[in-house]
């Protein structure tokens, strides 16, 4: 170790990362992590709070990544001991991996928008390991059934406990006028695609051995001279690639007001690379069409009662509904051939 930049920066991660065969320059505060210059290129340090076997399947996915695409990856490096994580005295656990120094992909820009689906396109062609029974298994598995599902239950526990409520915010008061559309909107989407699941050759919809992001935002998706990196694969699962694709359309969606031009334009571009099936169309169409930003606003209500901050989230429920009628005329213009 030579010596640290700034002051006593972090003695805990400093003392973690002699654990690594890495001669360090310079250590930066990163946002909620720590980055380290080294010869080699710039590190980044930081906590890792999900399951520590599934480490070992990241870094099996990202070794194929960088092995047969193109796609620039984060990836993972180990410590002196083979471990992917570093533990502390408390048992926190630590993960290094390479880093990738530039700006976030700009949301406001059409063209960057494209060529970040074209990037996840290309990821997903990587990400399928058919013959791969264990990622499978390791995975955790979030199909879209069991999400509707559990979303739903949340929907009308809180719908009962918003009902019976004696004193209501002003919130309160709004959350209780939009609901029923919201609820009754979350009942159809669900009941609707299982429905189309039953149609397809007995429900057969086959994500076999794909993997996903499972978090590909705008954050994660790092400006390079040429294309975009991809970086925080720590949320990956075992899904279709839709599941990606449909976040990232939501979130380009609700802040361009449902634009049918841009979607129409993103979908385009991730289509030329990756061909969607019809099932996979009607999937997405299922996605989006599923009252997410509703269900946000009303789980973080419920589970945040004791320290509840009324304006900015009426605010959100106000934006949503009026892009409402905006929403649906885009899944009405994009998807029409779904019946």
């Amino acid at each position: 170790m030579s010596h640290m930049g700034g002051h006593k920066v972090n003695d805990k991660a400093v003392s973690l990362l002699e654990q690594y065969e890495i001669e360090i320059l310079q250590i930066r505060k990163g946002r909620g992590s720590i980055l380290c210059d080294t010869k080699e290129g710039c590190l980044i340090f930081k906590e890792y709070e999900g399951n520590p076997e599934k480490l070992a399947l990241i870094d099996e996915v990202l070794t194929r990544i960088k092995e047969c695409s193109d796609v620039p990856v984060e990836q993972l490096i180990k410590n002196k001991e083979g471990g992917l994580f570093t533990e502390d005295l408390d048992g926190k656990k630590y993960i290094l991996k390479t880093f990738f120094e530039n700006r976030e992909c700009n949301i406001k820009d059409p063209e960057e928008c494209k060529e970040a689906v074209q990037t996840l396109a290309k990821l997903h062609h990587a990400m399928h390991f058919p013959d791969d029974s264990l990622i499978k298994e390791k995975l955790p598995d979030h199909s879209i059934d069991r999400e509707f599902a559990k979303h739903n239950r949340e929907l009308r526990k809180i719908w009962q406990y918003l009902k019976k409520k004696g004193q209501k915010s002003s919130f309160e008061i709004l959350l209780l006028e939009k609901y029923p559309y919201f609820l009754s909107q979350s009942e159809q989407v669900q009941e609707n695609w299982l429905n189309f699941k039953k149609a397809e050759d007995g429900g057969q919809i086959s994500s076999e051995g794909r993997v996903c992001h499972g978090d590909y935002r705008y954050h994660n998706i790092i400006r390079q001279e040429k294309g975009f990196a991809v970086i925080n694969f720590e949320k990956m699962m075992a899904d279709d690639g839709i599941r990606d694709l449909g976040l990232f359309l939501r979130k380009l969606l609700e802040k361009n007001n449902w634009s049918v031009s841009l979607g129409d334009a993103v979908l385009e571009a991730y289509s030329k690379e990756f061909e969607l099936s019809d099932s996979a169309l009607t999937e997405l169409y299922y996605r989006l069409a599923y009252p997410e930003k509703f269900w946000k606003i009303v789980n973080f209500y419920y589970n945040s009662r004791k320290v509840w901050i009324p304006e900015k989230n009426s605010e959100k429920l106000r934006v949503l509904w009026e892009q409402e009628k905006e929403k649906q005329t885009f899944l009405e213009q994009i998807f029409h051939t779904i019946p």
